[in-house]
Formats: structure tokens, sequence, C-alpha cells
């Protein structure tokens, strides 16, 4: 297929999964999106239908394709990316069992209590990463002591973006970023760990084998040609987590990079040569050879815009710039309105799951521009919670690449960099899909390297600074938010004791 010099990257996201086809230079020439449910059964529970993926991919791949106006014979490569470590179980048949469980799910918080008490340093040493309800590990347990005829009947499992790509390409295999998300990994042996799978109960007979995100895997099936429009020539790459495609979609491809995410979760990220290990830190292997990076995030950030609007504002979908127009009618500090953004429970570096969101301070004066305010300077105060964990452990940033749905906001973009006190670069292309993309020319040699993709086919379009006596505000804005979250975590934790009864 020696003209097809197209690439397509698929990405699987919280409420939607989105294609994008590129060419050779980085241009994106067109790009289709589905919607995808994301599923709340219980309180703290967030589960999708993997037959939902491939029925959105089934849309968004043909869109795709018309609006760049190609066919699949045009598109040289596939790659994939997708929330870290969703996993899913498959029968003998490679049906699946149950729904997925995603990351942001908080069922397992007795089984990560458990696993922290008996074993958490021995897991950390060997998974680099210690227990907690958005790991696989806790979730599997959870599962043996919950569902056990599930996992009795599993003989397969696939992480989210593996299971499209199994179901596009009959290619059963994982990446490393993902087999260190599921905490079954063993980062010193490269290899799945006996001793962490044992742990729990599990059979290590069910997890996939290891590639790189480059790895081509196999090529478009017959039946998958016929449902998507892609080639059967197609070639297909394994791909990584969207954290890690977002990361190297932006350009971030050398030790001190550093990423900012606003997306369905918020996420402040640093690439270096080796992992850092701490108790408020995540670690995983990055989409470039050799390197890894090291991320602190915040549950909910996008989340909590799509939260305010629908759920309190009731302003419809199409309304973000709405929701800027009345933000920006409001000064810095929202006038002394503070939010915690802690709707899911909380990650690093607090990883405390009953944390629950709030608006704090508020007055008759206060209207709705002041709640959307709040909101963005609310995530903001929470990322940077993050870069502290990263900057208690000696990992600084000079300067960042912000990516992510809510980095469309000029305003919530510059409210970040003032709350951050830190330079902030805008990528013409925020999201993964476009990272998978080119992964997928890397796999396919259309480029020579992780690095020559990325300095060939990432642009910026802003470069903004942050307001020094706005920062200085927010320094102090920051102080007090801190200290309403450590005096109110102890009042969160006995409403959640009181949320679970049920009083007639």
């Amino acid at each position: 297929m020696p003209d097809a010099t197209h690439l397509m990257g698929i990405d699987i996201g919280a409420g939607s999964l989105k294609a994008t086809v590129i060419d050779a230079g980085g241009r994106v020439r067109g790009t289709g999106l589905a919607l995808v449910a994301t599923a709340t059964p219980h309180s703290g529970w967030t589960e999708q239908d993997p037959e939902d993926w491939y029925r959105a991919t089934c849309i968004a791949v043909p869109e795709a394709l018309a609006e760049a106006a190609l066919t699949g014979d045009d598109v040289r490569a596939v790659s994939f990316s997708a929330g870290a470590h969703t996993p899913v179980l498959l029968d003998e048949a490679d049906r699946p069992l149950r729904p997925a469980i995603l990351w942001s799910d908080q069922r397992s918080l007795q089984e990560s209590r458990d696993l922290r008490e008996r074993h958490g340093e021995e897991i950390r040493d060997i998974g680099f990463n210690q227990p907690n309800p958005t790991w696989t590990l806790p979730q599997f347990y959870w599962l043996t002591r919950h569902e056990p005829e599930v996992v009795a009947r599993t003989r397969r499992v696939m992480i989210a973006k593996d299971y499209l790509r199994f179901r596009l390409s009959g290619a059963w295999h994982t990446d490393r970023t993902e087999a260190v998300g599921t905490l079954l990994y063993d980062c010193r042996a490269d290899a799945w760990s006996d001793r962490l799978v044992d742990l729990i109960g599990w059979s290590r007979g069910t997890l996939p084998p290891l590639v790189d995100p480059t790895a081509e895997v196999g090529r478009v099936s017959a039946q998958a040609a016929r449902d998507t429009g892609l080639s059967r020539r197609t070639r297909v790459i394994c791909g990584t987590s969207d954290t890690s495609a977002e990361a190297y979609g932006a350009g971030a491809v050398q030790a001190g990079a550093g990423t900012i995410k606003l997306a369905t979760a918020g996420t402040v990220s640093v690439i270096g040569d080796r992992p850092t290990v701490h108790d408020a830190l995540i670690n995983y292997p990055f989409a470039v050879p050799g390197l890894w990076y090291t991320i602190v995030g915040t549950n909910s950030c996008a989340s909590a815009h799509k939260w305010l609007r629908d759920r309190v504002l009731k302003a419809g979908e199409d309304s973000f710039d709405h929701l800027d127009g009345l933000a920006g009618t409001v000064p810095a500090g929202s006038q002394g309105l503070l939010f915690h953004p802690y709707l899911n429970g909380e990650r690093s570096p607090h990883w405390d799951p009953l944390l629950r969101a709030d608006f704090l301070g508020l007055t008759m004066t206060h209207g709705q521009g002041h709640l959307v305010r709040a909101l963005y300077e609310g995530v903001a105060y929470s990322l940077r919670d993050c870069l502290g964990a990263l900057h208690d452990q000696g990992l600084r940033l000079r300067e960042a690449r912000i990516v992510g749905g809510g980095a469309r906001s000029e305003l919530w973009r510059q409210i970040v960099c003032d709350v951050l006190d830190l330079p902030l670069a805008l990528p013409e292309v925020t999201d993964a899909s476009f990272g998978a993309a080119l992964l997928a020319g890397v796999g396919s040699g259309v480029f020579e390297s992780e690095e020559a993709a990325a300095e060939s086919c990432v642009r910026f379009v802003e470069r903004r600074e942050p307001d020094p006596n706005r920062a200085a505000f927010y320094g102090d804005m920051f102080e007090l938010y801190r200290l309403a979250q450590s005096r109110l975590a102890e009042i969160n934790h006995r409403l959640g004791e009181l949320a679970g009864r049920t009083i007639a």
C-alpha cells in the first residue's frame, strides 16, 4: 500500500469516542465523534459497555473518513488510546462478561485499604504505585469477593483500547503503560508479577502479551473493514493510554517536559528518565522509549464543568462560551467563593474517595458567574495541589503544555496559568486521538522515531505567561483552599456514612 500515507488515531473517552485522520505532516484532515454512555449503577461506581466502543467506532471512523474525503485504502495505519487500565473480562468465546470498570470507579475502597495495610510496601516495591480504587488490582480483588462467578468464567483480560483493537484486528496484546496501570506488573522484571497476581487469587494466564505502543500487531479484519470503512490492508498499531498519548501528541518528548490536562479528570505530569516512586505520585512508562511520566491527578475537572452546566445551571450542551462569558464578569477570587471539586472523591495527593465537593463562602451577592468562575478556580487549585506533590519530590516544571477539552476555554487557561504561576503553551491539537495517530505513523514507518514524529507534526498556537498580581492573590486563596480541605475532611467522611443510611 505505497500511496497510503494517512494515519488514524481512535480514542475512547469518558463520554465519547473520537477518530482523527492526519496526513504525514501532522495536519488534521478529518474527525469523527460518537457518544459513549457511562453508567453509575451505584454511588461511586462508573462503568461502560465495551460493545458501545465498537458501535461508536463504526460511527466515528466513517465520519472522519468522509470529512477527510478519503477511503479506507488511504489510511496506512490506525492506533488507539483510552482511559488507563479499564479492564474488559472475556469468556471462552471472547464475549464481555460484565461492563468495564473505569479508572474513576470507587467501589474497591475497602479492598484498597486491605491491600495497603497488609501488603502496601511490597506492592509499591514491585509495581511502583500504591493500591487505590483507580487501579485494576483492587478492582479485581473486589470482583473475587463480590462476583466470583464472573472471575471463574474469565479467560482473557483486555484493557479498553486493547479490546477495541481486538475487535478491529483479532490481536490480543497490551503495552507496558497499561500493564503498569493494572498494578499486576513487575516493573523491574518487565513481566507480569506472579506475586501480585497471587495476592488476589487471579489467574496470570488471563493477562495479555506485552508489546511496545508502536508495535504492529495485525491488519484490519474483513468484518471490521465492512463495519468501519477501513481497508483490510490498514496496519493496526498497539497504542497506549490516553494521558500518555495526549502528552506525546502535545510534543512532551524530552525529560523535564510538563503537561497540564483539563479533561474528564485533571492531571499534572512531567516526563523523566526514571520513575519517582512515592505514595502521592503515579508512575507509568511513557510512549517514548526509555522515558517515564510521573503524574498527579484530580478526579473531577471537565466532568465538574459538565455537572455544573447540566445539573445546576441547566445551560445546554453547546454552552462553553456562554459559561465563560458569565465567569468573565467576575473578578479573580470569585468575591470570596471557594469550590473544592471532589465530586467523585479525590486521587492524589489526598487519595481519599470520601472527600466531597462544596461551594464555600456563598452570600446573597453571588450569582451564576461566581459559581462558574469558582469552579474554574477550584479545579486550578486542585491542580496546584497536584503540582505541589511533584515539587515535594524535587520534580519542577519551568513551563507546561495544556491539553484536553477544557483547554479550549481561554479564561480557564489563564486561570490555570495564574493559579499555577506557570507559563503554558497550547498545542494546535490537544486530544489523545492525535497522539495515537502519531504512534500509528511511527509503527508503520511514516516517521523514523517518536521524537521525529513530534518534531515534524506538533505545532503551538499560543503561549501565555502568568499575571504576577493575580498569581500572588491566588496564592493567598490557595492557602484558604488547603485549610478548608483539611478541616472539612472529617465532616466529609461522616457525611458519607450518613448518606448510606436509608430513612423512611
